[in-house]
């Protein structure tokens, strides 16, 4: 059996970096795409690479239809199959605007990075591993979103963020259903207040809002909190869902009075 390969994009820092080396300790190669440059994620790639991995790293911009394909190509080329993609890569708006003054040229690159690329590359992706299961019917195939509580919590601050993780919510239950028919199981992870660079901007005000009850479990949640969910789908725990939303946010989604 070929070790399993697994794709995380956005995977040179935070929750993706989280992701890629909790597969790596699973035993598998890990393709890491980023748009740092090889040498700005050297120390990722190391402390991967220190877990047993084989490591390609593909400097790639998922919002752009040529970079998607480069990307794919090179998995090929390197490894010749695909076990797991994770679509992690994603950003915030480059400034906070209320959604009666935000920009298009804003809502564009949100909404280009963070769901138009997922998409399509989903779409590459799905259609090669549609291939591979045709030529080994007892492979696995698993597809993994990283969605966010912005997916149904209104931030009127930062609007295109919460429309682009709705849609991505909308895409996984539409792959999901596509990709039922050949055994490949789509799900959505959905993080809630998880540190990284995205958050440290605004660190002061959650660290109030979490000391002040926000959360039913109270402490901010971290990349590991994360790669571990990714760990239980790709172990094969969930065999029976697939368009399965995991909530990894303290209990933040619960409605309580």
């Amino acid at each position: 059996m070929q070790k399993p390969t697994a794709l995380i994009t956005g995977a040179g820092r935070g929750i993706g970096r989280g992701i890629a080396e909790k597969l790596a300790e699973l035993n598998y190669n890990i393709v890491i795409d980023d748009i740092f440059s090889e040498n700005d994620i050297a120390e990722t790639l190391e402390s991967i690479k220190a877990k047993g991995a084989d490591v390609l790293y593909v400097q790639a911009d998922i919002s752009k239809s040529d970079d998607r394909k480069k990307l794919v190509k090179a998995v090929k080329n390197k490894f010749n199959h695909l076990d797991v993609l994770v679509n992690n890569a994603g950003v915030a708006p480059k400034v906070r605007m209320d959604i009666l003054e935000a920009t298009e040229e804003s809502f564009d690159r949100v909404l280009n990075i963070n769901l138009k690329g997922p998409y399509f590359l989903t779409q590459l992706v799905a259609n090669w591993m549609i291939e591979q299961k045709k030529e080994d019917p007892d492979r696995d195939f698993k597809i993994i979103n990283t969605a966010s509580m912005s997916s149904y919590v209104s931030s009127p601050a930062r609007g295109e963020y919460c429309v682009s993780k709705a849609g991505v919510s909308m895409m996984t239950k539409l792959y999901a259903d596509r990709l039922s028919e050949f055994g490949i199981l789509v799900y959505e992870i959905r993080p809630g207040i998880i540190y990284s660079d995205m958050t440290s901007v605004v660190k002061e005000k959650y660290d109030k809002l979490i000391e002040d009850g926000l959360l039913p479990i109270k402490r901010w949640g971290y990349p590991e909190d994360i790669a571990r969910a990714v760990a239980g789908i790709v172990l094969g725990y969930f065999p029976y869902s697939t368009g399965e939303v995991i909530n990894v946010d303290g209990g933040y989604h619960l409605q309580r009075l």
